[in-house]
């Protein structure tokens, strides 16, 4: 029974690495998730039949209630929204995590051996971690809690003393096992909720994205030391793919923000949060210097539809720039309907996606997929940042922080370091942003202050086909 279980364990543990790789590609990641959830069904069914509860009436009446609130969540959630949730579900593989741990510990933990209580009390404390902080990451990205750093008043020693006191119950488990159980298992989860909250309160900005995949990686973690605890071998299989997919995942996002992990973990509180350094002096200077500029290029139309209108003309190789605000305003079918109009002019159209252009690792490419803009046309930076400067215009959709360019020479901010997408050496540039805020990050973007930028503030769901038909016009088939 026991070689049985190991093979049907392997065979579903393939089936997930095979849904991996199919996800790895628009065309074929449908397929991969629904490959997915096929292989965590037959590993549910399995282990139902492994522990005689396929005919229980109780589990299958969880089972159906817990998927039917899943399909009602995921049919209910919109594609902006989704960073929350994807936040949502590691938080709740860790705390399965947590509470299975703990449940095997108070149940079997009396005449249980050395590893039983060290891989118990581990699972219990990642999963506890991973819950809580995954809990404050999504709240922080549905705007319920401050999306900036939160450095309280002593924050290093508490999350320093919570750390350590958590070590030294777990220690204090393996060694004196069931003696202080009813004592000791409150007492971890408690140190341990306490560290997620404070590590995951001071990490903001720019870098969310990297703690989301950092849980998704805990969760994956705890659920493997969790199965070796419980003896799963499921959940070790899974655990672990989950562990290193997230891991790489991570470090894939702290490559592109030119980030380490530990710092990341300690937070970076900026000196400048949103609007706190645009005083009335300030915009009032800014409006002069526009006012100046006006005055000296008298030839150049001042109207934005008359300068689009003549790029319409003078134009030929496009690139497009998408960005967070492009996802809240849900203009992907908008910016896919103006690349079209672009392509049929005649124009060369490449889209820039930059890593963390969304809330979450592949945000854009999946709205953009979703509103039919082929993969082949999507660069990241790498690849598209040497063209900025020989393209003939620019067009960003609620990107800020991806092509602020203050990144580059601010210091002490948020994004000081940060790859971005170079916009700033194209010629010409629209931008159809709501509003000239600083993006995620709190820092102020120079470039909405170049006399070569064509802004068009507002909803990008109204701007873009007003841009669109501009090239309309200006073009007609």
């Amino acid at each position: 029974m026991e070689h049985m279980e190991i093979i049907i364990a392997a065979v579903i543990v393939i089936g997930f690495i095979l849904g991996v790789h199919l996800m790895q590609m628009p065309q074929t990641a449908l397929w991969g998730n629904r490959l997915g959830a096929l292989c965590m069904l037959l590993a549910i069914l399995y282990t139902l039949v492994r522990v005689d509860l396929l005919t229980s009436y109780s589990i299958w009446l969880l089972l159906i209630g817990g998927g039917a609130l899943g399909a009602y969540l995921g049919y209910r959630v919109k594609m902006i929204q989704m960073p929350q949730m994807v936040a949502l579900f590691n938080g709740l593989g860790g705390g399965a995590s947590a509470v299975i741990a703990g449940w095997a510990l108070v149940v079997d933990g009396v005449d249980a051996n050395f590893v039983f209580w060290l891989t118990g009390l581990l699972a219990l404390s990642l999963g506890t971690v991973t819950f809580i902080g995954s809990l404050i990451a999504a709240l922080k990205l549905q705007g319920l809690i401050s999306q900036k750093p939160v450095i309280l008043a002593g924050h290093k020693f508490y999350l320093a003393l919570s750390l350590i006191g958590g070590i030294i119950l777990i220690v204090s488990g393996v060694l004196v096992k069931d003696a202080f159980l009813y004592y000791l298992l409150p007492a971890i989860i408690i140190l341990f909720l306490l560290y997620g909250i404070l590590m995951a309160l001071r990490v903001g900005g720019a870098d969310m994205p990297i703690i989301i995949a950092f849980f998704n990686s805990l969760s994956g973690v705890a659920t493997a030391i969790c199965g070796l605890s419980v003896e799963n071998l499921f959940l070790v299989g899974v655990g672990s793919l989950v562990g290193v997919a997230g891991l790489i995942l991570t470090q894939l996002m702290c490559r592109a923000m030119n980030r380490s992990l530990p710092a990341v973990l300690q937070g970076f509180k900026s000196e400048a949060g949103p609007g706190e350094d645009r005083k009335e002096e300030d915009l009032e200077s800014r409006g002069d210097e526009e006012k100046e500029g006006a005055e000296e290029s008298p030839e150049e139309p001042q109207q934005p539809e008359e300068r689009i209108r003549m790029l319409a003309h003078k134009a030929q190789k496009v690139i497009v720039i998408p960005g967070y605000g492009m996802a809240v305003a849900q203009a992907q079918q908008e910016v896919c309907g103006l690349i079209k109009t672009m392509e049929s002019r005649g124009k060369e159209v490449k889209i820039a996606i930059h890593p963390v252009a969304g809330r979450m690792p592949g945000h854009m490419n999946v709205l953009l997929a979703e509103a039919g803009v082929p993969y082949e046309k999507l660069f990241e930076p790498d690849n598209i940042n040497p063209e900025f400067s020989e393209v003939d215009l620019v067009v960003i959709v609620g990107a800020c922080d991806v092509v602020n360019s203050a990144a580059i020479t601010a210091e002490g901010t948020p994004i000081y370091g940060m790859p971005i997408l170079n916009a700033h050496l194209a010629p010409h540039i629209i931008i159809c942003n709501y509003d000239d805020q600083p993006g995620y990050s709190g820092v102020d973007n120079p470039l909405y202050k170049e006399d070569k930028v064509i802004a068009m503030w507002g909803d990008a769901a109204e701007t873009i086909p007003a841009i669109n038909e501009i090239f309309k016009d200006a073009l007609p088939e």
